[in-house]
C-alpha cells in the first residue's frame, strides 16, 4: 500500500476538484492550449530544478512510497505532482472566479450543461430556456 500513496493523494486531489470544472464551470479542462501555456513554463523550470536536485544528491525519494516508474532519476509521481497540484490550483482559481462573478450578476442561478452555473434573467424581457452567459 505505501507504493501507492503518492499516486492515491494524486488521484483524491483530481476528483475533489474535477466538479469544478463541470458543476461550477471553470472551463480548465475546455481550454487545453490555455492551459498547456500556463503550465509549460512552471513545468520546465520545476522538473529541472527537481532533476538536478536528485543528480547532486539533494534529495531522493524512498522507494517503499513510489511506484518504481521513473522517467531518467525523476520518479513518475513526481511528474505528476508538478502536473495535477497546478492544475488543481487552477480550477480552483478559475472555480472562485466564476462563482464571484456570479454573485455580481444578476438573474436566477441554475445549471446548464456544459456550461455549468449560470445566471438567466427573471422577469419580462427574459428569454425562454434562460439567456447570456456569466
Amino acid at each position: 500500500m505505501d507504493r501507492w500513496q503518492y499516486l492515491i493523494v494524486l488521484a483524491a486531489c483530481l476528483a475533489v476538484t474535477l466538479p469544478l470544472e463541470f458543476g461550477v464551470g471553470a472551463r480548465v479542462y475546455r481550454s487545453p492550449r490555455r492551459l498547456l501555456l500556463a503550465m509549460a513554463p512552471m513545468l520546465a523550470v520545476f522538473v529541472t530544478w527537481d532533476v538536478a536536485g536528485i543528480l547532486r544528491g539533494h534529495w531522493w525519494y524512498e522507494e517503499r512510497f513510489v511506484s518504481g516508474v521513473r522517467l531518467g532519476p525523476l520518479p513518475l509521481e513526481e511528474l505528476l505532482f508538478f502536473v495535477v497540484i497546478p492544475l488543481c490550483a487552477l480550477l480552483t482559481y478559475e472555480a472562485v472566479g466564476r462563482i464571484l462573478t456570479l454573485a455580481r450578476t444578476p438573474g436566477r442561478l441554475t445549471y446548464r450543461w456544459p456550461d455549468g452555473l449560470v445566471r438567466v434573467a427573471d422577469g419580462p424581457g427574459a428569454r425562454p430556456g434562460g439567456g447570456g452567459h456569466a
